[in-house]
């Protein structure tokens, strides 16, 4: 298990600067998400928008796994306040690609994540931040992250 979350805040540092450095082993936790004909473009690799689905898709796939919960319905919802990604190498279909997921930073009422998109054993084809802020469900007003999603988080983290 990773490194325990203080009260307040966790930052996870990656290992090197350079996205394409990173590698699997570097994210605790990895999903794999078999393509659709219909993520690819015009240009025959997956359209961008789908990187964001993706992200999206993995991150709270694992949140409900994690936290054996349904997440739509806790005392704090996480919304989607920011998302990145820098694009690397094309990513085709029929994929699978794999997603590694790891903490970057986890505060009062917000959680960044790093993921990385893998389909092969080289550096990732993209790498993204996607960032979620707590909020009360009635009042839309940040609060504390959940405390068993602060408990999932420390798999996440890196040593």
């Amino acid at each position: 298990m990773g490194a325990h979350l203080g009260a307040l805040s966790m930052t996870t540092e990656p290992q090197t600067d350079d996205p394409r450095d990173q590698r699997r082993a570097d994210f605790p936790v990895i999903k794999t998400v078999q393509l659709r004909w219909a993520d690819i473009d015009t240009y025959g690799h997956i359209n961008n928008a789908v990187h964001y689905e993706l992200m999206d898709t993995a991150v709270n796939g694992w949140l409900g796994e994690a936290t054996s919960t349904d997440i739509r319905t806790g005392s704090a919802i996480g919304l989607v306040v920011e998302t990145t990604c820098q694009y690397l190498r094309e990513i085709n279909f029929p994929g699978p690609v794999q997603l590694g997921l790891r903490l970057a930073r986890a505060g009062t009422s917000s959680v960044s994540y790093d993921v990385g998109f893998f389909i092969d054993n080289a550096g990732p084809a993209a790498m993204a931040r996607f960032v979620h802020v707590y909020v009360d469900p009635t009042t839309r007003r940040p609060t504390q992250i959940p405390p068993e999603v602060r408990a999932a988080l420390t798999d996440l983290t890196v040593e």
